[in-house]
Formats: C-alpha cells, structure tokens, sequence
C-alpha cells in the first residue's frame, strides 16, 4: 500500500513538474516574441511596413536599414568602442565608490555615520537642477573629452549605495573585529572581506551602473561637440534624426524614389544597442536577484 502510494505521490509530483515546465517555457517565449518581432520589422522593407504594417512575415525583406547604419563602419565600431570604454570604466569605478561609501556607513565605529547617511539621502528627495550641474562640469573641464562621459554620472546613486550598505550590515561584525586585531586597515577590510562577500548586492548595483552608461545619451548632447567621442546612442541617435528629417523633406517637397527606412532603422538601432546588455545580464543574473532580495529586506 505504501509502495503504491510512493509511486503515485512521485507521477503526481512528474506531472507537476512538467505543468510547471511547460508554462515557463510557454511564458519566456512570449517575452522572446517582441524582441523577435523588432528583428523582423529591422530587416524589412520599408514600403512593406508602410503599406501592411509590422509583422512576423513580412512580404518584402530588405537589409538598407542596416547597410545604412554600417555604410560608415568605421564610425560605428568607432562609438561602439567609446560605448564600451565609457561602459566598462564607469561601471567598475562607481560600484567601487559605491562599496566604500557603504562600508563605511555599514561601520558601526565610524562616527556621525547616521548623519553622513541623512546628507547622502538628501539628494534623492532635492536636485539642484540643470543648470548647476552643466556649470560644475565646466567648471571640472568636462568638455569634449572622455570624461565628460564617465565622471558625471561616476558619483553613486543613494538608492545602490542604501541597497549595498543594507547587504554589508548583515555580515558579522566579528569579521572585522578579528581582521582589525590582525592589523589590518579599512582598506584591505573592504577589498578582501566585505567585497567578496558582498558580490551579489556589488553584482546587481554593477548591472544597474552598466545600463545606465550604456544607454546614456545625454552627456554627450551636452558636453560633447566632437564627433570621433559621440558613444552609440547619441550616434543612432543623431542617424535616426537625419533620416527622419530626410523623409519630412521629401514628403513636403513631393519628391525622392527612395523611401527612407525611418521604422525599420528604428528597429535596427534597437537590435544593435540592446545587444550587448542581453549577452551581459544572463551571467549577472543569479547575482541580480540575490541581491535585490537580500539586500532589500536586511537592515
């Protein structure tokens, strides 16, 4: 009897499962459908999309959107590669603020920590607006140089750095104690022990800085005039506003054959941007999740 209700107990945890697994699978293909659908609108013509829409299964393939975007390769892989630098050296530097800002207000010897926390905690709730902030990069000779894409927004965000400081509370203060009797300073502290042992809040705040960099345009439109710095967004950016500028043109003139591709290169630039941050988050993810959990819910 009990061997018979053994194996039932085990087909009926088999068939559990499988529902489980096929609603998933279900469920990921529906978050895959919109990115599929971007890719099929990029690489179709743009007379079709104008006649018959977006769709799955265009009638008329074309690859000008494209061909228009790598006409000047040079300069594409030129801003893809400021992109990246701009990326992966902001990113490293604000999350190593971010941890040493935090593990200081995580320092239960550190005095007036609970009123350096208030003044930190003040710009979330005030700015001071544009024009401050334009005049100081000036000021800081941010202007048409790289650092005028990584410094401004170098500084940390109060909200990564609270999660941090929310995961470094719950390591033991004994750690530290024992690591200070051994003589070590605050320095080898926070490198050697609270980093690793806080990588998956360090991890998540990381991936929060690398879109942040990756997608920001805005830096360059202000501080930047020279074109061989422009990072990708703003070079789309800037190509999506000449074509679309084209088309107007030739609508009010009458005139032009060629029916500039302004949906498919709106797609095409969508494809070429998103495409580093989709190879990028599935190694962060475990990392992503623990540590917005945990991080969230201690202190």
């Amino acid at each position: 009897m009990e061997g018979v209700k053994s194996r039932a107990g085990r087909k009926h945890f088999a068939v559990s499962r499988f529902v489980i697994g096929f609603f998933i699978l279900l469920f990921s293909l529906v978050c895959l459908l919109p990115m599929v659908l971007t890719f099929m609108v990029s690489i179709t013509d743009e007379s079709t999309i104008m006649r018959y829409g977006y769709s799955f299964f265009p009638k008329k393939f074309s690859g000008y959107a494209y061909r228009l975007m790598f006409q000047g390769g040079s300069n594409v892989l030129q801003s893809y590669g400021i992109s990246i630098l701009v990326t992966v050296v902001g990113t490293l530097a604000a999350v190593v603020i971010t941890g040493l800002c935090a593990y200081t207000l995580a320092n239960k010897n550190v005095k007036y920590r609970n009123a350096l926390a208030l003044f930190i905690f003040i710009p979330m709730v005030f700015t001071a607006g544009i024009v401050p902030w334009y005049l100081i990069c000036t000021w800081l000779h941010l202007r048409n140089n790289l650092a005028a894409l990584i410094v401004p927004n170098l500084l940390f965000n109060p909200f990564n750095m609270y999660l941090v400081r929310n995961f470094m509370e719950g390591v033991p203060d004994s750690l530290r104690e024992s690591a200070t009797i051994d003589g070590a300073n605050d320095a080898v502290i926070a490198f050697r022990i609270y980093f690793p042992l806080c990588m998956p809040a360090l991890a998540t705040v990381g991936l929060f800085y690398g879109l942040a960099y990756w997608n920001d345009w805005w830096n360059a439109i202000m501080l930047v005039d020279d074109q061989s710095l422009y990072p990708i967004q703003y070079f789309l950016l800037q190509l999506k506003s000449r074509i679309s500028m084209l088309r107007d043109l030739q609508y009010l003139s009458g005139s032009g054959s060629l029916t500039p591709p302004t949906e498919s290169l709106k797609m095409a630039t969508a494809i070429v941007t998103v495409g580093p941050i989709v190879l990028l988050y599935p190694f962060l993810q475990k990392y992503y999740v623990k540590g917005l959990v945990i991080g969230s819910v201690k202190g």
